[in-house]
């Protein structure tokens, strides 16, 4: 327990210290874009958000999830911490294939083409 306080310490030290070393106050509509984000439930449902500037957003425990940068020409910028170290496993293809996650952002995900999360859909669809 005292090890995740000195390592939670270290961490917000961190960013304060990155902070204080700006020399003015940033603009926070040119700083920051809108960070697209979802996640898959047990049930297979897909769930997505559109960030606006300053929000903020949980993912569930355990669950399959992404974080998509809308523009490509904007950076953007994401802090992660997880809440266990151990968060067990999800079965990934059935996960993400057999949901309405759009074709689209699994390609850009995948780094590939429709046409080829396609095909993956075909051959991992439930047959009847």
């Amino acid at each position: 327990m005292a090890y995740n306080k000195k390592l939670f310490f270290l961490m917000v030290a961190s960013l304060a210290i990155a902070q204080m070393a700006m020399a003015g106050d940033p603009d926070i509509l040119t700083d920051f874009v809108a960070l697209e984000v979802g996640f898959v439930d047990t049930t297979n449902k897909f769930f997505t958000q559109t960030l606006q500037p300053g929000d903020l957003f949980v993912f569930p425990k355990g669950l399959v999830h992404f974080q998509y940068n809308a523009d490509e020409k904007i950076p953007t910028l994401a802090i992660s911490a997880f809440g266990s170290s151990n968060a067990g496993t999800v079965s990934l293809p059935d996960t993400l294939f057999n949901t309405s996650i759009d074709d689209n952002v699994l390609a850009l995900s995948f780094k590939t083409d429709v046409a080829t999360i396609q095909k993956l859909k075909a051959g991992l669809a439930t047959k009847k």
